[in-house]
């Protein structure tokens, strides 16, 4: 099947206006006027192409094209179109325009399709305003309840629930599990794999497991000049020793193994006061389940021991966390048949990033589709995929669409 390379680069720019950086970047975030206005675009294109759009109690959009089996389960792709603050144009927006790029293409060519394709706008999949990350499409598979997404705050105390009321978007069609045929992501690496290996897709085996962790060490707050370092219950002193300690377990435990601290909270963060408390975020990530538990073992004794040479409290809450995912074998075959047809090299890997496609995993056949990430770069403005990436990438998710939409 042949796509309109030309529509997609101007739809993507159209949407990158949408909340749009100075540094080239996008910043919407998860139910933000932002994020509503980049609702509102991709609903009036799906209505343009013909299109029977919904959303559900998440906020969750579905933009359908029937079927000549209007009994046959959908087959559905898409992404998110979300960012985290000041984050690039690409990521979760390259999948959904992709698939409506498909779905136009598929229309222009009048070429029908047994099963219905629907084309899926997940709500916050990112996390960062309220987290856990992809809670709409954690709620639609049944692994968050959803009055607990409903309840979750922001930083400054606005709920979910209001806030998806508050753009409009706050549906009726029921947020669960349904019969779907298959699922297929089109999304950008977000890694440097593909580019150090020259390849220009990614056939993605699986998801790697997370573990969000976040720790809190109450000590003594005091004053910075007066009180003798033998006196000081130093929160920040005993959080920074805990800190490099994860910083260093990925090389001890798997070379695969990767540990980050993202945020960290000081309190009362002034210059003349000896910290009373300090919370910190880890995550951590593998294809291992064994390894992942391991490494959580490892970072918790860290911080038990940074916490004890202080003379601290501590306490953790585990804040989110998934197990691996292998995808389908079915689908794989499928993008690898694509890139074969397509003439594009190729390479099997698994994700080290989070995606909706790990639930979609829960319900039915999935798999994901990667482009390349330039430096490997991206929750960046400088994030970049070459328009050549893009529009191969849309080509084999149209091939890999196309193919199981026809299956009886």
């Amino acid at each position: 099947m042949e796509t309109n390379a030309a529509r997609l680069q101007e739809s993507m720019e159209e949407m990158a206006r949408i909340g749009a950086t100075p540094g080239g970047g996008v910043h919407r975030l998860t139910l933000s006027d932002a994020d509503r206005e980049a609702r509102d675009l991709f609903a009036r294109w799906s209505k343009e192409a013909g299109l029977s759009v919904t959303v559900d109690e998440m906020g969750n959009m579905f933009a359908r094209r029937q079927g000549t089996d209007e009994s046959a389960p959908p087959v559905m792709t898409g992404s998110h179109l979300d960012s985290v603050p000041n984050g690039g144009r690409f990521d979760g927006a390259l999948g959904v325009l992709a698939a409506l790029e498909v779905v136009r293409s598929l229309n222009d060519a009048g070429t029908p399709t047994r099963h219905p394709i629907e084309i899926v706008n997940w709500t916050n999949e990112e996390g960062p305003r309220f987290p856990p990350s992809m809670l709409g499409s954690g709620v639609f598979a049944g692994a968050f309840q959803r009055d607990f997404a409903y309840s979750i705050q922001d930083a400054t105390g606005k709920k979910f629930f209001d806030e998806l009321e508050r753009i409009g978007y706050l549906g009726d069609l029921p947020c669960r599990r349904r019969p779907i045929a298959a699922y297929v992501e089109l999304h950008i690496e977000q890694g440097p794999a593909l580019i150090t290996e020259g390849k220009q897709i990614g056939v993605v085996e699986g998801i790697r497991g997370l573990t969000w962790l976040r720790i809190t060490m109450k000590g003594e707050r005091d004053h910075a000049g007066p009180t003798p370092m033998h006196m000081r219950r130093d929160a920040l002193a005993g959080a920074a020793r805990a800190i490099s300690a994860v910083r260093e377990i990925p090389g001890k435990l798997h070379p695969d193994l990767v540990a980050t601290v993202g945020e960290v909270n000081v309190s009362p963060n002034a210059i003349n006061v000896i910290p009373g408390q300090v919370t910190f975020s880890v995550d951590i990530r593998h294809e291992d389940e064994s390894i992942l538990k391991r490494a959580e073992e490892l970072v918790l004794q860290a911080a038990k021991d940074a916490a004890g040479w202080e003379g601290l409290d501590m306490e953790v809450d585990r804040i989110g966390g998934s197990s691996p995912m292998p995808f389908d074998a079915w689908i794989t075959a499928t993008i690898d048949d694509a890139c074969m047809k397509e003439g594009c090299s190729s390479l099997r890997m698994w994700s080290a990033a989070g995606h909706d496609a790990r639930y979609a995993a829960d319900l039915c056949p999935t798999a994901m589709i990667f482009t390349p990430s330039v430096g490997g770069k991206s929750h960046a403005e400088d994030e970049l995929t070459t328009w050549e990436d893009v529009f191969m990438g849309c080509r084999i998710l149209g091939r890999t669409i196309l193919s199981l939409a026809q299956q009886s």
